[in-house]
């Protein structure tokens, strides 16, 4: 059938099973695992202390809660059919703000509505002026008498200044890149993220005045290094930002005093990328350590430079705060055990926040694999199901077992020593799991981030298949029985994986991915374009060798495992025409593959539908194991 003419309804629609396991005790400690209620760390409002906000799936889809600490109070106050993870509070904490899209495509306004009450009540549109108009979020600084908010277009950048409640003016309008960095504790400075330079992986910063609107000052560390502003002083009238940097070829800390124009690099002694934040008098910082997949907490004094650390169990911190009088709020998770909201002060290290209902179930540790690779050592995390679990036909207690590598999106990100439901799954189905941090993930310093740029796509392959091969070698990993599946940037790597690496791969599971990059340059949101021309060194049109070497689609011929692609009908990053042309190829050339598409955007935050998703990815892969897909 001719593409032109192909309908979804025209495509393999993938089956959703009714269960994975026959056995009811498995059934339930898998859905367990999804189902059990989280709570992000919550974010206190500046100035009011009780009051604080986080994100919870307990209405079964991630939506944003008021909590009140002193009361133990919590208030449900958004929901939505995708549900709400952007919101933050007012300083005085008397209203919450958060982002209203459309069905996950992320181009929307912010709404507030007061602090504590139930979806719904008395939200209204910030700035309440027309022309402000909507976007995708470009960042948002709301203070006592100062908002500002960033909204990017087709037509690029521009941002939204309002000061003591008059009309918002337009004080910032670029056709590049650009967000709201941060705002000073007394409100007179405000911090522009920008890339004018034309490279949006590399951020300049410029410091410029609240009343007056004038240019205070410039930070660049381009081309080729980036900054990131992490936070103002809390305390007011001190206008030093911390800035993260990679000057030294890693993330590292620097000072920018914009009262004196001072930079001052911090020289913490610590292997790995360093993240952090101000401890609340600002005579120290809080550091969030990430090293080889892990992450540890420390307290560096700003007058003597002394590095304390801070105990915590191994694993990952996913988010640290130090509250007034000293107390640290911090959210710790490991492949083991789910995450939980902790708190550390002079009582000792206990949790702070305890959901309602079981704890998720337990999962299985993560080892690592470091394999020599052919742009140096590449580190890896595997999984080893319990035994007595079985994939295609093979007991999991020991030897060369079926393999899913799981590909991480990003591909600035990078997998860690965290829980994840999704690898629990498919470990209590009897599958080993890979996850590669290869070339281009982040925690492994610059130089291995930006070295996917020397062929995109195809240079993280190749280090996902120098893991495999290590894998087979060892007597791992079951070679007839390998498996690749991703999301984002992970489904755009398995699904070139499945043209350019055929004969390695015995199922191919893609999830909202990029398949045909012209159409999805075409399609995709500014800010992604922009990043695709700074990853590509141009648009398609200027370099177009590069986006056909480098898309799945070019290669389709070759693909020869059954495909699964998960597709979000209104994503805005990896749109769906383009996965529809890859979908179309597939057709014509007669190749097994099946599709699920559901209604959200670039992925789902509802828990029935996730679940869903899991039951087609697993059940997929046994039948295409198994032979049976596209039979």
């Amino acid at each position: 059938m001719p593409q032109a003419q192909l309908t979804p309804s025209d495509h393999h629609s993938a089956s959703i099973p009714p269960a994975l396991f026959t056995d009811p005790v498995a059934e339930t400690r898998w859905r367990a695992r999804f189902a059990a209620i989280r709570m992000g760390l919550p974010d206190q409002a500046r100035d009011a202390a009780d009051h604080t906000v986080l994100v919870s799936n307990m209405s079964g889809a991630y939506e944003l809660y008021c909590w009140q600490p002193s009361t133990d109070t919590l208030t449900q106050s958004t929901s939505r059919q995708d549900g709400t993870t952007q919101g933050t509070l007012s300083p005085d904490g008397a209203n919450l703000w958060w982002f209203d899209d459309s069905a996950g495509d992320e181009f929307g306004s912010w709404r507030i509505q007061p602090f504590g009450s139930a979806p719904g009540e008395g939200f209204v549109a910030p700035l309440a002026l027309p022309e402000v108009g909507a976007g995708y979020p470009a960042g948002l600084e709301v203070g006592a008498s100062v908002t500002i908010a960033g909204f990017s277009d087709d037509e690029g950048t521009r941002i939204h200044l309002c000061v003591d409640g008059s009309p918002s003016t337009v004080v910032y309008s670029h056709a590049e890149d650009a967000g709201v960095g941060a705002l000073s504790r007394d409100e007179t400075i405000w911090v522009l993220s920008h890339s004018e330079h034309g490279d949006s992986r590399y951020p300049a910063l410029r410091a410029l005045s609240v009343r007056s609107g004038a240019m205070l000052a410039e930070l660049s560390d381009a081309p080729g290094k980036g900054l990131n502003p992490l936070a103002f002083s809390p305390v007011a009238g001190d206008q030093r930002l911390l800035v993260g940097h990679e000057r030294q070829g890693r993330e590292e800390l620097l000072i920018w005093d914009l009262e004196t124009g001072a930079v001052t690099e911090l020289r913490i002694d610590l292997p790995g990328d360093i993240d952090g934040d101000f401890y609340p008098d600002a005579t120290a910082l809080l550091l969030i350590h990430t090293h080889a997949a892990r992450t540890s907490m420390h307290r560096w004094d700003l007058t003597t430079g002394e590095l304390t650390n801070l105990p915590g169990a191994p694993g990952v911190v996913s988010g640290a705060t130090v509250r007034a009088g000293g107390a640290l709020w911090y959210r710790h998770s490991s492949a083991e055990t789910a995450a939980t909201v902790r708190i550390l002060d002079t009582d000792g290290d206990r949790v702070l926040l305890r959901p309602p209902g079981e704890p998720a179930p337990a999962s299985q540790p993560v080892a690592d694999v470091w394999v020599d690779g052919p742009g140096g050592r590449i580190h890896a995390l595997m999984a080893r199901p319990a035994p007595g679990g079985v994939a295609n036909g093979v007991e999991a207690n020991g030897g060369a077992l079926p393999t899913v590598f799981f590909v991480h999106g990003g591909p600035a990100a990078a997998d860690e020593d965290d829980y994840d439901a999704t690898r629990a799954a498919w470990l209590d189905a009897g599958f080993a799991t890979v996850q590669v941090n290869y070339r281009g993930s982040t925690g492994y310093g610059s130089q291995w981030r930006d070295a996917l740029t020397q062929r995109m796509g195809h240079t993280e392959l190749a280090d996902i298949a120098a893991v495999y091969d290590h894998l087979l070698v060892q007597g791992l990993a079951d070679a007839d029985a390998c498996v690749i599946a991703g999301y984002s940037w992970g489904g755009y790597l398995a699904l070139l994986a499945a043209g350019t690496q055929p004969s390695r791969w015995a199922a191919v599971v893609a999830g909202v991915p990029v398949a045909d990059y012209v159409a999805a340059y075409e399609d995709e949101m500014e800010p992604l374009r922009a990043y695709d021309r700074a990853l590509f060194g141009g648009s398609p049109a200027q370099v177009p060798d590069k986006y056909a070497d480098s898309s799945p689609i070019t290669y389709v011929d070759a693909v020869r495992a059954p495909v699964l692609v998960l597709a979000g009908e209104n994503d805005p990053r990896c749109p769906i025409r383009q996965i529809d042309n890859y979908l179309g190829k597939l057709a014509e050339l007669g190749s097994p593959y099946e599709v699920y598409r559901y209604e959200a955007g670039h992925g789902s935050m509802v828990v029935q539908e996730r679940l869903r998703q899991v039951l087609v990815e697993i059940d997929f892969v046994r039948r295409a194991l198994a032979h049976g897909v596209g039979a």
